[in-house]
């Protein structure tokens, strides 16, 4: 059998093992310590981001998000349908209502038409969204001026879910640098990663200080365990954050890699009918975290065929993400759209995308492609 084509494995730099190893040398393996530190410094400075916490997962910086907000038993906020479900699930963990938004076809991600629909039946039915979820899906930008300036008028405070966005930017601005409160995961298959790992980062430095506080069992300020408010165990240790130091210092190469990446696939599938990738609009750079491509429905074609060809040669890839609202867990929550996110899951593949991948791999995927469209 062929050796194995990962979609997108981890890709160290070399020097995760410096940092890791002082750790081991002071003793600093216990969660928390200078490691901690400064992963929070390296991403703030890379964001332009004032204020940063490194956590234990992306899942746990928005839950800790929704928590500052307010969001509670009863609440509703609004999320992006195409998405992965963690940028959900913490709404169902603070006892809230998701209310689903489709996407627009330019970017894939949250339609500000649909969103501006959904606040406005959700305030004729007297309920005010808590908070606003929005993704930016595989490393690409969604329409944040529009989604900002909605946002902003009806007053309802932004959750930036830049997850797979690290490196990208709109307008020349830092994905993650645009939420009252913005959230980044360093999860084994991301762009750079921590083994396991996320980020909170806002402008907001009481905000921060709680989120630190609410991460490490909100223990109060006494010399015996004493607890005023519910905590939770979701700071990063200071070994994740070791490995997390090292690859912020090759970020960029592996950004590049992966738009070489894209453009690689883009021209090698230019001319086959029926295919298509998804381009950035003026002003987006995503850091093409995953390349996608979208097949026809009148291709002759279809993406599981596609899916079981590149399988059978021992390549990995993954249908795009099935929407929120179609999700059995979901079942019968609010949905404003016009199915623009199940098409693209019904036609959507994600193709290996990992910034270690060799040119005779990625020849390897196309040729497979190329082979079952001439069929």
């Amino acid at each position: 059998m062929n050796t194995k084509i990962w979609l997108s494995s981890p890709h160290m730099g070399g020097h995760e093992q410096e940092f890791i190893k002082e750790a081991f040398d002071k003793n600093w393996v216990a969660p928390l310590g200078p490691n901690v530190d400064g992963f929070e410094q390296d991403l703030q400075k890379y964001t332009q981001v004032s204020h940063a916490a490194a956590l234990s997962s992306g899942t746990a910086a928005i839950h800790l998000a929704l928590i500052l907000l307010g969001v509670s038993a009863g609440d509703e906020v609004l999320c992006q349908s195409f998405t992965f479900s963690a940028s959900a699930n913490p709404i169902a963990y603070c006892g809230a209502t998701p209310v689903f938004i489709d996407s627009e076809a330019e970017s894939w991600n949250m339609s500000p038409a649909f969103l501006e629909e959904a606040i406005k039946d959700r305030l004729e039915k007297g309920k005010k969204p808590k908070a606003l979820v929005v993704v930016h899906l595989y490393g690409m930008p969604a329409d944040m001026d529009s989604i900002m300036e909605i946002a902003s008028r009806y007053e309802i405070p932004v959750v930036e879910d830049a997850a797979e966005a690290l490196g990208s930017t709109y307008k020349g601005k830092a994905m993650g640098s645009f939420g009252k409160y913005s959230i980044l995961s360093f999860n084994g298959n991301k762009i750079i990663t921590t083994s396991g790992g996320g980020a909170l980062l806002s402008e907001d430095e009481e905000g921060i200080e709680k989120a630190r506080f609410l991460s490490t069992q909100a223990r109060d300020n006494a010399p015996h365990y004493q607890h005023s408010h519910i905590g939770y165990n979701y700071r990063m240790s200071n070994i994740c954050a070791g490995i997390g130091r090292g690859q912020m210092m090759v970020l960029n190469e592996r950004v590049a890699q992966r738009r070489k990446n894209f453009e690689f696939y883009k021209e090698s599938f230019k001319d086959i009918e029926g295919l298509s990738v998804l381009n950035e609009p003026e002003g987006y750079s995503s850091n093409r975290w995953l390349s996608t491509i979208l097949i026809d429905k009148e291709a002759g074609i279809d993406r599981e065929q596609l899916r079981l060809a590149l399988l059978e040669d021992n390549i990995e890839s993954r249908p795009l993400w099935k929407p929120m609202h179609l999700q059995p867990v979901f079942e019968g929550t609010p949905f404003y759209g016009d199915g623009t996110a199940e098409q693209l899951f019904n036609g959507g593949l994600c193709l290996p995308s990992g910034s270690n991948l060799a040119q005779e791999e990625l020849d390897r995927v196309a040729r497979i492609v190329k082979k079952l469209f001439k069929k």
